[in-house]
């Protein structure tokens, strides 16, 4: 259990970097790339994007889902997953159908909204990131 609590951790970790770096750098920067060729700016942000957060994201999810069956997992880890689930769920309903809207070309009012809503998976993130460091702590005092 300890190997699946760590790459939780690591991948959880990297998770909310990510985030970080795309709320407050990458999404914003969408607003000065829409005077270019912006339809293959966003269909490239979403195929390179996928690369990374792709893998990651799976394996936070397998191993979050793990940690459910660990005798320590208690409460704190199914706040967690129920946090992940809320970030998926934000991810394939709010976030995926707004990339695909700018994805056939720029609108401010889209990219407002995603910027804005994707406040919601950085602060989750956030928390997620909490909580792992949490279960750690808890794992190494057990």
């Amino acid at each position: 259990m300890t190997t699946i609590l760590l790459l939780h951790t690591a991948s959880t970790l990297a998770m909310t970097g990510l985030i970080w770096f795309v709320q407050v750098v990458h999404y914003p920067l969408f607003f000065y790339a829409a005077n270019g060729d912006f339809q293959r700016f966003a269909d490239q942000h979403q195929r390179r994007t996928g690369w990374v957060v792709g893998p990651l994201m799976v394996v936070e999810a397998a191993t979050a889902s793990l940690l459910l069956l660990s005798p320590l997992a208690g409460t704190t880890a199914w706040i967690g997953w129920l946090v992940l689930v809320s970030i998926w769920l934000s991810t394939a309903l709010v976030q995926v159908p707004l990339h695909r809207r700018l994805s056939v070309g720029f609108d401010a009012r889209t990219a407002r909204r995603l910027v804005t809503t994707n406040w919601w998976r950085t602060v989750a993130w956030t928390v997620r990131a909490l909580i792992a460091l949490q279960l750690l702590h808890i794992t190494r005092l057990a």
